[in-house]
Formats: structure tokens, C-alpha cells, sequence
């Protein structure tokens, strides 16, 4: 399992920003272009949502 929110970055930026070929998700943190645009706008609940997210489309990817 992922990290607590307690644990978690800021934001899941490594700037490493490439999207994928089918322009789903950048290959670095593995967000959507919609979840890199609104990050600064969403609250503790739903940054954790996304990182939910993030450790499934990563676990994908492994």
C-alpha cells in the first residue's frame, strides 16, 4: 500500500513532466493533465484521492 497523507509530498512533481503516448498521464508523477491543472485548487481530501490514483496508474505501469 501508498503512503500516508502524512507522509506524502507537497505535490507528486519530480519534474520529470512527459506524457505518456496516448497523453493519459505525465510519466513522472503520473497525473493527468486535469489533476496537474487544478493540484493547487483541491483540498487535503482530494490531493489524497489523487495520490490514490497515482500508486494504482503506477503499480500499472511496474
Amino acid at each position: 500500500m501508498g503512503k500516508s497523507s502524512q507522509e506524502r509530498p507537497l505535490s507528486p512533481c519530480i519534474n520529470l513532466c512527459r506524457m505518456d503516448d496516448d497523453d493519459r498521464y505525465c510519466l513522472g508523477c503520473f497525473r493527468t493533465l486535469d489533476e496537474i491543472a487544478t493540484w493547487s485548487d483541491l483540498d487535503i481530501e482530494e490531493k489524497e484521492l489523487v495520490w490514490q490514483a497515482l500508486d494504482e496508474r503506477r503499480a500499472k505501469r511496474a
